[in-house]
């Protein structure tokens, strides 16, 4: 028998049903929930007096009637997390109809779901993109920090992995304007790979039951101690993800740019409070070894503020003043120095003559406009996009390394264009007399 789709009809019956299974029944009795979560909090907080006046502001709360009227247990959740936050930004109240195992100690700054290993490796362990952009500049976009335990977890072969892969590199970006945080393990970790091996500069987190330190057991191998740095920030960026940066920034090792990053320093886990509820307590605080504080409440500050939707391009072209710099000579140097003149052409188009004045055929080359741009097509080779660089000289905009220099005869009319790298190959298009 073929199968069959549902009508409309079926769809919008089964719409209406998982609706109604998503519904939460009413809450019973906010003024028991809260003394729960009261008591989780005296109990694991990690400052035992601020822990103590926290939970007894909240049973006098609930003794008064606070949460009385209270009947949907998301409402109650979402009023608690928002009192709660006042005190510490990792402080989370969900409802998800059913109690949460304790994840124990960590670093994420929303409380997210159980994990598993499988789940990670479809995200790469957090790796996002790893790439080398235009003039040699690394690029790791990182969402979350994966946790590890042993050199030959995936995790830290993720990690190993992404640090080879930008290893020639002449600068690195890390992008956190995503990241939520995660592992303190994948924290140390990414921080090794850019100090020396005894470097003091990991926090060390204070708990009820003692301390412990990001500093890895085992560091990166091969660290890059002098390569130029660069950190993405955002107000999303939060928990071990700030510590990255924080501790990068206090270590005088990278630059940071963005934006302020969310101010929630204090590491913890996810706890069951009953009826579906869990919260997330922070257990332990950070301390940094440098500026004897941590960024709770107030975010890490970047070095060089900037929308962070413009921060990725602010970085390279810093990286690429920094590397271009400390040699100004060579192929290399040229193929930096032309990225970066692509970039800030980009930021601040440059003037010049009618884009349909290059229109037109040259041998077995098409120029054409779209979008307000120059459009190469050289046979049956993908199409690419030009932006000008000055004048009649252009850029291609996937690869700032090639050039396409127009050039005029002496009538002032296009002849032709020469196809150029930065290695110094070059070749020849003649326009064709019928595009003139």
């Amino acid at each position: 028998m073929r199968p069959r789709f549902p009508d409309a009809q079926s769809i919008r019956a089964m719409a209406v049903l998982a609706c109604v299974a998503l519904m939460p029944s009413a809450l019973g009795a906010p003024r028991d929930t809260v003394d729960s979560l009261a008591s989780l909090i005296d109990n694991n907080f990690y400052d035992p007096d601020k822990a103590r006046d926290i939970a007894a502001e909240l049973r006098r709360q609930a003794q008064t009637g606070a949460f009385d009227s209270v009947r949907d247990p998301r409402d109650l959740a979402s009023r608690l997390t928002r009192r709660l936050k006042t005190y510490d930004r990792h402080f989370n109240v969900t409802w998800t109809g059913k109690a949460v195992a304790d994840h124990g100690p960590g670093s994420a700054a929303e409380p997210p779901a159980p994990t598993t290993d499988a789940q990670d490796r479809r995200t790469s362990y957090g790796f996002r993109s790893v790439e080398m952009l235009p003039g040699a500049i690394g690029y790791l976009d990182l969402r979350f920090f994966a946790d590890f335990a042993l050199p030959s977890d995936p995790a830290r072969a993720a990690a190993d992995a992404a640090l080879q892969l930008t290893s020639g590199a002449d600068a690195v970006i890390i992008d956190l304007r995503f990241n939520g945080g995660g592992s303190p393990a994948m924290v140390g970790y990414l921080v090794s790979a850019f100090v020396p091996p005894d470097a003091d500069v990991y926090n060390v987190i204070l708990r009820r039951e003692g301390t412990e330190t990001e500093r890895p057991k085992q560091g990166y191998p091969h660290p890059r101690v002098d390569v130029p740095l660069y950190v993405l920030i955002s107000g999303r960026t939060a928990s071990a993800a700030e510590s990255t940066a924080y501790t990068l920034q206090a270590a005088h090792r990278a630059t940071i740019l963005g934006e302020p990053s969310a101010g929630a320093a204090n590491p913890g886990g996810e706890l069951p409070v009953g009826e579906g509820f869990n919260v997330f307590v922070p257990t332990g605080t950070p301390v940094n070894p440098l500026t004897r504080k941590n960024w709770e409440g107030v975010g890490v500050q970047p070095d060089v503020r900037v929308a962070s939707e413009h921060a990725l391009v602010r970085a390279q072209i810093l990286a690429l003043e920094q590397v271009l710099a400390s040699n100004q000579s060579g192929p290399r140097a040229l193929d930096t120095r032309w990225t970066l003149e692509a970039l800030r052409a980009e930021q601040s188009p440059p003037a010049g003559p009618p884009l349909s004045e290059y229109k037109g055929s040259y041998g077995d080359a098409v120029v054409s406009t779209a979008d307000g741009r120059l459009v190469l097509q050289r046979g049956r080779q993908p199409s690419l996009s030009l932006s000008r660089l000055g004048g009649d000289a252009f850029f291609v905009r996937s690869e700032p390394f090639r050039r396409v220099l127009f050039e005029r005869d002496a009538a002032g009319k296009v002849k032709g264009f020469a196809y150029v790298r930065s290695s110094g190959q070059s070749m020849w298009y003649p326009r064709s007399t019928s595009g003139q």
